[in-house]
C-alpha cells in the first residue's frame, strides 16, 4: 500500500517524494515500534478524506511513494550510508524534488539532512527547524554517539549547520547535560511555555525572525511527534505534558512556509504500539504531512 494510494514513479511534475525509514534501534525506550510507523501511516490514509482541510485535492499535490530504505538493525554505519544513497538517488531523478521522510526514531533525521547538505544542496546554505519536546543534544547517550538523543548534536556538528541556522522549538524536557551543550554552543531553542505565554502568532514571528536574521531562505523541517501534547498524540515513547496543540503546529507550519522555502521535511517517533485504538497519533501524523505539503505548494 502507498501513502494516499499514490504512484511510485517520479515524473517531471512530481513535487514530493514520500519514503519511510523503518529504523528504531537507536531509541532508548523498548517496544515503541516506531519502525512500523511508515507502513501504519500509509495504512490509515485509506480512511482519510482526499482533500486538505482548506479544500485542496490531495492528488493535485503531486507526490509519489517510493517505499522504504532497506535497514539492517545490526549495522548503524551501513544504515547511515544506505539512507544517504537513497536520498541521493531521489535527487538524481529530479533535482528540485522535496523529500518527505517518515521514521523510525529521530536519529533517522540526521543521515537525511547530511545527505541533502553534503551531496545535494552544497554549497547553498539552508536552515533546520526542529519541533521536539527534547533538545536531543547529548554528545553521547548510553555510551553511544548514535542515538535519538544525540540527533540535534550531530546535526549541529555538520559543517553547514551552526547556531545561526539551527532552531529547536517546543522543548519542555531538558536534561542538565543538554542544557550545558546548548549554552556552550549558543544554540537557540524556544520552550513550549513561550508559545503559551505570548500566543502562536508572536511565537511564529520569532521563528521567522530567527531565520531572516541569518539570511536563511531554505529550511528543512523535522517534526518529532512528541512536540504535540500527549493528549493529542499519545502514541510516542516520551510523552511529555505541556506540548503544542495540533492547531498550533498547523498554524506555525502554515505561516513559516509563507516566508521560507521548505526543501524537505520529516515526521518521526510515532509509536503505533502506544497509540490508542482509534489511531489518533497515526492520523495526526498523516494529516500533518499532507497539510504541510499543501502549505508548501500553496506558498510557492
Amino acid at each position: 500500500m502507498n501513502f494516499f494510494d499514490s504512484g511510485e514513479i517520479i515524473e517531471n511534475d512530481t513535487n514530493f517524494v514520500f519514503f519511510g525509514i523503518p529504523w528504531d534501534d537507536l531509541t532508548s525506550i523498548e517496544r515503541t515500534n516506531s519502525s512500523k510507523s511508515p507502513q501504519k501511516i500509509r495504512k490509515v490514509t485509506e480512511n482519510l478524506a482526499l482533500t486538505t482541510e482548506m479544500g485542496f485535492e490531495i492528488s493535485k499535490l503531486k507526490f509519489v511513494d517510493v517505499g522504504n530504505v532497506l535497514i539492517d538493525p545490526n549495522n548503524t554505519v551501513q544504515n547511515i550510508l544506505e539512507i544517504g544513497d537513497f536520498v541521493k538517488s531521489i535527487f538524481n531523478q529530479k533535482k528540485d524534488i522535496i523529500p518527505v521522510m517518515v521514521g523510525g526514531d529521530h536519529f533517522c533525521t540526521y543521515p537525511v539532512i547530511k545527505a541533502i547538505g553534503d551531496s545535494i544542496r552544497k554549497p547553498k546554505k539552508f536552515g533546520v527547524l526542529i519541533l521536539d519536546a527534547h533538545l536531543d543534544l547529548y554528545e553521547k547517550y548510553q555510551e553511544s554517539v548514535y542515538s535519538h538523543a544525540t540527533v540535534s548534536y550531530l546535526i549541529h556538528s555538520l559543517e553547514f549547520i551552526s547556531n545561526k541556522n539551527l532552531l529547536i522549538i517546543g522543548t519542555r524536557d531538558i536534561d542538565i547535560l543538554e542544557l550545558k551543550v546548548a549554552k556552550t554552543n549558543d544554540i537557540t531553542y524556544f520552550n513550549s511555555y513561550i508559545l503559551h505565554d505570548i500566543g502562536v502568532n508572536l511565537f511564529t514571528e520569532k521563528i521567522i525572525e530567527f531565520f531572516e536574521k541569518s539570511d536563511i531562505t531554505d529550511i528543512y523541517i523535522s517534526i518529532d511527534i512528541d512536540v504535540l501534547d500527549p493528549s493529542i498524540a499519545p502514541g510516542t515513547g516520551y510523552a511529555i505534558p505541556g506540548g503544542f496543540t495540533y492547531r498550533e503546529v498547523w498554524k506555525i507550519l502554515r505561516e513559516v512556509t509563507k516566508k521560507v522555502n521548505v526543501i524537505g521535511f520529516d515526521i518521526v517517533e510515532v509509536s503505533p504500539s502506544l497509540d490508542l485504538p482509534n489511531n489518533i497519533t497515526l492520523n495526526v501524523a498523516a494529516k500533518i504531512i499532507i497539510e504541510l505539503m499543501y502549505f508548501i505548494v500553496n506558498n510557492k
